[in-house]
């Protein structure tokens, strides 16, 4: 039998500790071991039992959770992810969590629809899952949800070849876990007369607006969050928003993105999958498509669909991916030109963009 993954949960509100213990504990391959609603209980809770995850919110009495989170990472790093109620300031000290080693971000569950009660049970386990297998260096195998929509249920899938090609080149990109840094890392090598960019990595609502400001101050293309509508031009990155599939259309020689509402695909919304099919369809031989780093399989159908209609398609490599979940399948599927390590993959671009 599979050894259960351990979990901590470190949250000051009662509601929210029983929510997670609920849907964590449904799921066979997690166990909860304890709760503790501040850190210095979460370090008394630790001296009996070593979990392999922790779940810690940002904002808490007596110590905040990025304090906490240093205090692991310096002294006994242990994978964290982190939970916010996704106001405005919080979504930027959980952006500053990733950057001080918390593997990824999940919404706190809110009571409400039962698609949304449906949907955060399936991202919070694999989010879980994720961290375990990041930082544990052990694989966690995926149960399966159903259902599991494929990208038939925003797009049909293209024709066999797309478009014929025109001069002006597009860029997509697809990440999850550990895509943050990753996306920093390669976005800061671009210059500023990059080919238009449209970006998918998994983040909650309201977060992704936060995490492309940022990604714009240190960068030398201009980032964004998109927004239904935006033409996809020369030194611009457009990131696709939390809770809204972002596709890729054409109208002539214009690109522009569609932000779309929609169900899971792939488990995820947004879904590089959709992307990377609408890609496909609407630009064919001139698009790049790049996957990253990311736990599970999104992205990998649409990727072998781009390839199959003329794209170029790049995948990280294993020895740089937090996670090699996406990047793999997406090598599986046979949808893949060229594996690079991450600090390759942006003179790999502009190469092929040229």
């Amino acid at each position: 039998m599979t050894k259960r993954i351990k979990v901590l949960i470190v949250d000051d509100s009662a509601v929210v500790r029983q929510a997670l213990s609920d849907i964590l504990g449904s799921d066979p391959q997690i166990e909860v071991v304890a709760t503790a609603a501040d850190p210095f209980l979460a370090a008394e809770r630790m001296k009996t039992v070593v979990p392999d995850v922790i779940t810690l919110d940002v904002e808490m009495p007596r110590m905040d959770g990025l304090t906490f989170l240093q205090k692991i990472m310096t002294q006994h790093p242990i994978p964290v992810v982190m939970c916010s109620s996704l106001a405005d300031m919080g979504s930027e000290t959980a952006l500053k969590a990733l950057e001080y080693g918390a593997v990824d971000i999940i919404t706190k569950p809110k009571m409400g629809t039962k698609q949304f009660i449906e949907e955060s049970h399936i991202m919070i386990c694999d989010t879980v899952k994720a961290a375990a297998s990041a930082r544990i260096q052990r694989h966690i195998p995926r149960r399966e949800v159903a259902p599991k929509y494929s990208a038939d249920v925003i797009l049909e899938r293209p024709p066999s070849r797309a478009m014929v090609q025109t001069t002006e080149k597009v860029v997509v990109v697809g990440a999850s876990t550990g895509g943050t840094e990753a996306l920093k890392l390669f976005l800061e090598m671009l210059p500023e007369d990059t080919p238009g960019m449209v970006i998918v990595q998994h983040m909650p609502e309201h977060f992704t607006a936060a995490f492309a400001k940022r990604l714009n101050n240190s960068c030398r293309v201009t980032v964004k969050e998109a927004e239904d509508n935006d033409t996809v031009v020369r030194g611009r990155a457009l990131i696709a928003p939390g809770n809204r599939h972002t596709l890729l259309k054409r109208s002539g020689a214009r690109y522009y993105v569609e932000v779309k509402d929609g169900p899971l695909v792939s488990r995820h919304r947004p879904s590089v999958d959709v992307l990377f099919r609408s890609a496909a369809r609407y630009g064919g031989k001139n698009i790049v498509g790049v996957i990253m780093t990311g736990m599970g399989d999104d992205g990998a159908k649409g990727m072998r669909e781009m390839h199959d209609a003329g794209a170029v398609t790049i995948a990280q490599d294993e020895a740089s991916c937090v996670v090699f979940g996406m990047p793999h399948e997406a090598i599986k599927q046979g949808g893949v030109d060229k594996v690079l390590p991450l600090d390759r993959i942006a003179d790999e671009v502009l190469k092929r963009s040229a």
